[in-house]
């Protein structure tokens, strides 16, 4: 960002008489806060003699000083190539790294140490190296954003600080300027305004401020418009007239009587004498933040916030600590109602000058602070972050390279890819069981589905076909149950993992798998006695061995998605044993099948244990192993619906 409202601008009367010399003219001009024409004299100085200690030296510092730092590498490689100081060599070092050239940076940093035993100024000068460091881990914070420069918005001069208050765009521009800054030899910025809609700006539409007139020979900028629209801050300074305050500050418009009232000072300025700019509001407007210079802060600008008083001002200013503030220049707030804090800074590890930064609570509640990464940031000044569509879509300002001219507006969207989806469509085929077979369809059964949670997902009534169907999300899983009146209800457990392809495989934004399944249900008819296969007991025992708690779980289940339903649970023998005998196995063998049941939560009230011994043979006289298996069964049978 050229030094607009950025720099403190040393203001003393003009007037240098024309029979001084070139060099007595470039001093005056450095002294009184005109950098361009004071390099411009200093400029035909060296053409003559490069080696020239004065010329170099101020044309270095006017760089710096109207914050075109990169600039003055030359200029301070001369001063250190000639007579090396700690001063000399720390600027080169920030020229370097403005220019993004860390390594020879490092090395001038390096320099400099040996040049000073001032701890303070060791400690910044390794805070600089740590920065360099630093920026060599930085990560995008939103890596599918986009940036674009909007070139049909941006002239040749400046135009930055964009923000949209009731489908306007107000921004700052050097357009339609009168007369140039002689600080940087940039045309004098005024307030203008377009109507938007979101990121679509009526570029032809752009008039100078209506709410009040611009001032002539002067810089006004960097506009914050209250939530409510009623109340206008801007920046307004720079002014080459003696009879005008000495520096940027502060000034206030609010909506009176129809109109906007004739913009005045701002007593959170405090003193004329100290640098105030970049204010910005609060979400609730309650609060307002800006930067400034003035005295007890951590570096060159910091940021302060000052809240809204009874009488509508804003006063009580405090800086907003070491943690966002640093010995470099903070500027260009902007909060969000979310509690993250955007600024723009050269203070912080960066890619260069000033970079777009948010201060954000950590997972501990601690405030840390991101770089927005090189998405957002260059390695010149990139500042003045404002959302149109919070975080998606809004505009930044940066005098990168490329631009259409000095200070330019650009605008971002998130691009991120839309996701693949993938829809799992299941088809649920009901169907019944008749004679020992499966394949008959059952109809207008009930058929519910539930996700993991156990939270009703789906259902529906079967159709002629015996079919329901589902979508269904990948990698999930569900429990259907199907249920009919005169039928056993049924659950069963589904799950799409690993049934659906890699996401990153497809190439449609949406995807269907079509899945099938089927429930079987078994007719509920009262002491119909139905056999459960594969429970067997190790010889004259009776306790539930492994394989047969496997089975005994399948009746569990039928139990709990049947809940009104009782049972009689029953042990059957063979007759090759006696039948007081075969009674009392039966018995001990029911038994231990109940009590195995209503350890997996089943209620005693719904469980009857019943041995009948060899009385109820299916297939008497047996001769085979095979028909005595036949008799040796466990069946169970339901002996009560209970309504």
């Amino acid at each position: 960002m050229k030094n607009h409202f950025l720099w403190i601008c040393l203001l003393f009367l003009i007037g240098v008489s024309s029979c001084k010399s070139l060099q007595e003219k470039g001093n005056d001009q450095f002294l009184s806060g005109q950098y361009q024409y004071a390099i411009n004299s200093f400029s035909q100085i060296l053409a003559d003699d490069p080696d020239n200690k004065e010329a170099n030296q101020i044309i270095a510092e006017s760089y710096r000083l109207s914050n075109r730092i990169e600039d003055a590498a030359p200029y301070y490689q001369k001063l250190v190539d000639e007579d090396p100081t700690f001063e000399s060599y720390y600027r080169l070092g920030l020229s370097l790294k403005a220019q993004d050239k860390d390594e020879q940076a490092k090395e001038a940093f390096e320099k400099a140490k040996g040049f000073t035993q001032d701890e303070t100024y060791l400690a910044e000068t390794q805070r600089q190296l740590e920065a360099i460091k630093l920026s060599e881990g930085i990560e995008d914070y939103w890596p599918n954003h986009v940036l674009a420069n909007y070139k049909d918005l941006n002239t040749a001069g400046p135009d930055y600080a964009p923000v949209i208050s009731e489908d306007f765009l107000y921004f700052t521009s050097g357009r339609q300027a009168s007369g140039l800054y002689p600080a940087d030899g940039s045309p004098y910025t005024k307030l203008f305004r377009a109507r938007a809609e979101g990121l679509r700006v009526d570029v032809s539409g752009a008039q100078a401020l209506p709410e009040f007139k611009n001032e002539e020979g002067l810089n006004q900028a960097a506009i914050a418009i209250s939530p409510d629209g009623n109340t206008i801050i801007y920046a307004r300074g720079n002014s080459t007239s003696d009879k005008d305050l000495p520096e940027t500050a502060l000034f206030v418009s609010y909506f009176r009587g129809g109109g906007f009232t004739q913009p005045i000072w701002m007593p959170v300025n405090e003193d004329e004498t100290w640098w105030n700019s970049t204010p910005a509001f609060s979400a609730d407007g309650n609060e307002l933040y800006f930067a400034s210079n003035r005295p007890g802060g951590f570096g060159g600008i910091d940021l302060y916030k000052a809240t809204k008083l009874a009488n509508g001002d804003f006063g009580n200013p405090t800086n907003l600590g070491p943690n966002v503030n640093t010995p470099g220049n903070e500027l260009f707030p902007r909060p969000m109602a979310d509690g993250k804090f955007f600024f723009s800074s050269d203070g912080h590890p960066g890619y260069g000058k000033l970079d777009l930064f948010v201060a954000e609570k950590d997972g501990s509640g601690a405030q840390v602070i991101k770089n927005l990464g090189e998405n957002f940031n260059s390695t010149k000044d990139d500042f003045s972050l404002f959302f149109t569509e919070y975080p998606k879509a809004g505009f930044i300002s940066s005098n990168r390279e490329g631009g259409v001219g000095d200070d330019d507006i650009y605008f971002f969207e998130d691009k991120t890819p839309k996701p693949k989806i993938i829809n799992v469509l299941l088809n649920v085929f009901t169907k019944q069981r008749v004679a020992g077979e499966e394949d008959a369809v059952l109809e207008q059964a009930r058929v519910v589905l539930y996700d993991s949670l156990n939270k009703q997902a789906g259902g529906d009534f079967s159709n002629t076909n015996g079919r329901v169907r589902f979508t269904l999300t990948p990698d999930s899983d569900f429990t259907i149950i199907a249920s009919k009146s005169g039928y056993f209800s049924k659950s069963i457990p589904y799950t799409t993992t690993g049934k659906t392809p890699d996401i990153s495989t497809l190439v449609q934004d949406v995807t269907n798998i079509t899945l099938d399944t089927t429930i079987v249900l078994d007719q509920l008819v009262l002491d119909r006695s139905i056999v459960l296969e594969n429970i067997y007991y190790d010889l004259d025992k009776a306790e539930i061995r492994p394989d047969a708690a496997i089975e005994l779980d399948k009746l569990v289940q039928i139990l709990k998605d049947n809940p009104a339903i009782r049972i009689e649970l029953s042990s059957h023998t063979d007759d090759r044993s006696s039948d007081a005998y075969n009674q009392d196995l039966s018995q001990r063998r029911a038994q231990s099948a109940v009590d195995y049941i209503i350890s997996q939560g089943i209620s005693v009230d719904r469980l009857v244990a019943k041995g009948y011994g060899e009385s109820q043979l299916i297939v008497e006289n047996a001769t085979t192993e095979e028909e005595h298996q036949t008799n040796r069964r466990t069946e169970f049978k339901v002996i009560e619906i209970q309504q």
